[in-house]
């Protein structure tokens, strides 16, 4: 189980980044009730066959970690939606890539939190593989409102390389800033 709906959201994201996939978009929206995210690639996919079996948790394919026997981030979300009165919905296909969208029900007791948002969004854009990666987020709610997008093709532009501490600093501070409605909206 996860601890928090943004480890989940980490959890499916990697999937993507590795189904040799160009490019990942993620989007996640958040009002009273729900909290929604879909991730969408143009990967690898999946045949129906092997997306029948991707909600196996002792069925991995092999091929991304060869020493690992078992694949828990799907089973996962297909767990934390039922507990909770949730759903999701997956569409792959072999040579186009696969969209996988979730929501989950924030009103009932057996929601994890939400987390750390910006600290999650940090951690997908630095995920190797895709040359592209757009996450956009919305919150609706009554005390927020606020829609923001970041790509990983102008952040590498701006910044030149995320991997150096000054860059990361900076896109860690941005993203908290847009999470507080976008207060300091450039970088």
């Amino acid at each position: 189980m996860h601890f928090t709906l943004s480890d989940l959201v980490t959890d499916i994201t990697q999937n993507s980044c590795e189904a040799d996939a160009h490019s990942v978009e993620l989007d996640i929206a958040e009002t009273e009730s729900e909290f929604r995210f879909t991730v969408k690639d143009n990967g690898k996919g999946m045949s129906k066959e092997v997306l029948s079996r991707a909600f196996d948790p002792f069925v991995s394919d092999g091929s991304k970690h060869p020493y690992r026997k078992v694949g828990l981030g799907l089973p996962f979300l297909l767990q934390t939606a039922e507990q909770s009165g949730s759903g999701w919905h997956i569409a792959s296909k072999p040579g186009r890539g696969t969209v996988l969208e979730a929501w989950f029900n924030l009103r009932t007791v057996d929601m994890p939190p939400i987390g750390d948002i910006a600290g999650m969004v940090l951690t997908v854009l630095l995920f190797p593989g895709p040359t592209e990666f757009i996450v956009r987020r919305s919150v609706q709610t009554e005390l927020r409102r606020y829609n923001w997008e970041v790509r990983k093709t102008d952040l590498l532009e701006i910044l030149e390389n995320l991997e150096k501490s000054d860059s990361l600093i900076v896109l860690n501070t941005y993203l908290r800033s847009q999470e507080k409605g976008g207060e300091g909206k450039s970088i």
